[in-house]
C-alpha cells in the first residue's frame, strides 16, 4: 500500500473513532435515582420530642443515612406541632404519638399510610416521698388526688401527644385543672421533667424520656401499668398529591426503614444495655386493633 493511501486510511479510522466517541458522550445520562443515590437527598422529619430526648433517633438516623444516602433534618416538637407541620405540607414524614389528632389529619387527606411503629407507656412521676400518696393508684384517681391536694403539677401545655393524653385524663374525671398548683411549661418533655424536678412536683411523661434522664432527677415512677397510659407511635407520609414539594421517595424510604425487620429489632433492644429494660416495644405489622383501640 502506498504511503498516501495509508495516511488516508488512518485519517478515516481516526474520524470514525471521534464520531463514535462524540455520540457516546452525547448519549451519557445521569445514573438512575436509587435509595443509595437519591435525587432529592434531604428529608424533613417532624416528630415528637420523646423520640429525640430518649436518644432513639440519635441511634437510628445515622444508620438510615448511611444505608440510603438520604439526609434527615429532624424537627423535634410536640406531636401537635409536628402534625400541624404535616397539615401545612411543611414536612415530608411524621413520627408522632397522638392517635386522635393523627386520625383527624389522616381523614383530612394531609397524610397517607399511617402505620404503627412502636409503643411504650406514659407514667405519672413525682417526688420520691410522694407527699399526697398516689403511688399504685389508677391514673385518673392519682390526678384527682393531686388536684384535691393542690400539689404542684407540671404540665407540658404544648398540645403534644403527652399533653393531649393528660388533658383527656382530666376530662374523664370532669375536672379542669387551674390555680397556682397547676403549671404549664410550654416546653418539650425533657425540660418539663427538669422543671418538675426543680419544683418537687408531679408530672406525666413517656417512660423512655424519663428513663433516659432519670440519673439527673430526684423523681420516681408512682403510677404505671394503667391501660389508659398506653403510648403508641405511628409514622405517616405527608400526602405528595396534596403537597407537590414533598420528598415522596425519601419519606417512603424512611417509613420503610422504620418498619424493616432489622430496624424493629434495634428498636426492641434500645435501652436494654443502659437502663436494663427496653424503652420501646417494636410493633411493625400490628394495628391499633391489636391494642383494643
Amino acid at each position: 500500500m502506498k504511503k498516501g493511501n495509508i495516511i488516508n486510511t488512518l485519517m478515516v479510522v481516526l474520524m470514525c473513532a471521534l464520531v463514535l466517541f462524540s455520540a457516546g458522550c452525547g448519549a451519557k445520562t445521569n445514573p438512575p435515582a436509587t435509595t443509595a443515590n437519591p435525587v432529592v437527598k434531604d428529608i424533613i422529619l417532624a416528630t415528637t420530642t420523646s423520640t429525640q430526648d430518649s436518644g432513639l433517633l440519635d441511634m437510628l438516623i445515622p444508620i438510615f443515612e448511611q444505608k440510603t444516602g438520604y439526609k434527615i433534618k429532624t424537627i423535634a416538637v410536640g406531636s401537635g406541632q409536628a402534625i400541624a407541620m404535616g397539615e401545612k405540607g411543611e414536612a415530608d414524614v411524621l413520627l408522632t404519638h397522638a392517635p386522635d389528632a393523627e386520625r383527624k389529619i389522616l381523614a383530612g387527606g394531609a397524610v397517607i399510610n399511617r402505620t404503627l411503629v412502636m409503643h411504650n407507656d406514659f407514667i405519672i412521676i413525682g417526688p420520691v416521698q410522694d407527699p399526697v400518696t398516689i403511688k399504685g393508684k389508677k391514673a385518673t384517681d392519682a390526678l384527682g388526688t393531686i388536684a384535691k391536694a393542690q400539689a404542684v403539677f407540671i404540665s407540658r401545655g404544648d398540645k403534644s401527644g403527652t399533653d393531649q393524653l393528660e388533658k383527656k385524663l382530666w376530662k374523664q374525671i370532669e375536672l379542669t385543672p387551674k390555680g397556682s398548683w397547676y403549671q404549664e411549661s410550654g416546653t418539650g418533655m425533657g425540660q418539663t421533667l427538669t422543671i418538675a424536678n426543680e419544683k418537687n412536683g408531679y408530672s406525666i411523661t413517656d417512660r423512655a424520656t424519663f428513663l433516659s434522664q432519670k440519673k439527673n432527677l430526684s423523681l420516681d415512677i408512682l403510677v404505671e401499668g394503667d391501660p389508659k397510659l398506653l403510648n403508641i407511635y405511628h409514622v405517616m407520609l405527608v400526602n405528595p398529591e396534596k403537597f407537590t414539594k414533598v420528598n415522596k421517595a425519601g419519606a417512603k424510604a424512611f417509613s420503610d426503614f422504620l418498619l424493616a425487620a432489622e430496624t424493629q429489632k434495634l428498636i426492641a433492644n434500645f435501652g436494654k444495655d443502659k437502663y436494663g429494660q427496653a424503652l420501646f416495644f417494636a410493633d411493625g405489622g400490628k394495628t391499633e386493633k391489636d391494642f383494643g383501640l
